[in-house]
């Protein structure tokens, strides 16, 4: 398992995940949402489901990601194919990558897990990209917990909010 740069090359025939969670507030309900996309280039499945217990965004994205893993698993997809992660949150990345930090120590088992299903899989890559590029996971977390999605901006940019008069 590796964190993987911006430039390496997708494994060949590999299933692609793009996870992201959500906590309202945060920490509270979590909203869980991820984009998996079969070797072929076609999404073949999609997560948007709240859990019924509180915890913080990184704890969300995580179990996005778990979820994500165990569909795969429940096909019978992890012990044949590659899979490359894509996830907009760096604890996330830093945590599952070959050379991880001490973790947010409430969150220690749950990473522990999660490097255990990626090592199920003969090649497991996670890599860190831009929010921006990450909408339709997004999308589907914040819909588990009813919210709307987030505005669009222009890569590089950001929305300034207006002063109050």
């Amino acid at each position: 398992m590796t964190a993987a740069r911006a430039a390496d090359p997708l494994a060949l025939g590999a299933w692609v995940i793009h996870c992201d969670g959500s906590a309202w507030p945060n920490p509270g309900r979590m909203g869980l949402g991820a984009v998996l996309t079969g070797p072929d280039g076609t999404v073949q499945h999609q997560i948007s489901d709240a859990t019924t217990f509180t915890g913080c965004n990184n704890e969300a994205e995580l179990r996005a990601l778990m979820l994500a893993l165990q569909w795969l698993a429940q096909q019978g997809i992890a012990n044949s194919t590659p899979v490359h992660v894509f996830s907009d949150n760096s604890v996330l990345v830093e945590q599952l990558g070959s050379h991880p930090k001490a973790p947010i120590e409430r969150l220690a088992t749950l990473f522990d897990e999660a490097r255990e299903a990626l090592r199920r899989f003969p090649q497991a890559q996670v890599q860190w990209i831009p929010r921006h590029r990450n909408g339709a996971a997004d999308t589907l977390a914040r819909a588990a917990l009813g919210l709307a999605p987030k505005a669009a901006t222009p890569h590089g940019q950001t929305l300034k909010k207006r002063r109050r008069r």
